[in-house]
C-alpha cells in the first residue's frame, strides 16, 4: 500500500511520545512510504521547537531532519502539488501546508497517515476523508 506520512507521524519515529510505537511500525516495511518534500523542513522545525522546549537535545534536533530521509525514500516535489493543495485548502478552510499531504495522497492514489486530530475532524464529512487515516488505532480509518 502507498502511504503518505506527515510530520506529525515522522517526529514520532524519533521522539518517544504518544503513538510512538504506532508510528515506528511504518519503518518496519511492507508499505511504500511517501511524503512531499516540504516534510523535511516541517520536521526540522518541529525538532527545533522540541529542542527549544528542552524535550530533546540540540544534537537530536540536528539529527532528526536528515534521518527522516532514510525512512521515506519517495519524496514528491511540493511545487507539483501546491495548486491542488490550495484548492483543497480553500474547500476545507484548512492550511495549505497540511492540505499538501492530502494532495500528495490523492496524486499517488494512497492514504495519508496523520496524528493531526484537527485535520481528521476537518475532513470527517468531506470527500477528502477517504484519503486520510489516523495514526491512532482508536480512531476510525478512511471512509
Amino acid at each position: 500500500m502507498s502511504l503518505v506520512i506527515d510530520a506529525n507521524v515522522a517526529i514520532k519515529w524519533f521522539v518517544t511520545e504518544n503513538l510512538h510505537a504506532e508510528a515506528r511500525r511504518f519503518l518496519e516495511g511492507g508499505d511504500d512510504l511517501h511524503a512531499q518534500d516540504f516534510l523535511v523542513v516541517e520536521l526540522a522545525n518541529v525538532a527545533w521547537k522540541k529542542a527549544k522546549r528542552q524535550e530533546i537535545t540540540r544534537q537530536q534536533a540536528e539529527q532528526i531532519s536528515t534521518a527522516c530521509l532514510d525512512g521515506i525514500p519517495l519524496l514528491h516535489d511540493s511545487s507539483s502539488l501546491v495548486e491542488r493543495a490550495t484548492r483543497i485548502a480553500l474547500d476545507l478552510d484548512h492550511p495549505v501546508y497540511d492540505c499538501i499531504y492530502i494532495a500528495c495522497a490523492e496524486a499517488i492514489g494512497g492514504i495519508l497517515v496523520t496524528a493531526d486530530e484537527k485535520m481528521i475532524k476537518t475532513v470527517e464529512s468531506t470527500k477528502f476523508r477517504r484519503f486520510i487515516e489516523s495514526l491512532d488505532p482508536s480512531v476510525r480509518g478512511p471512509a
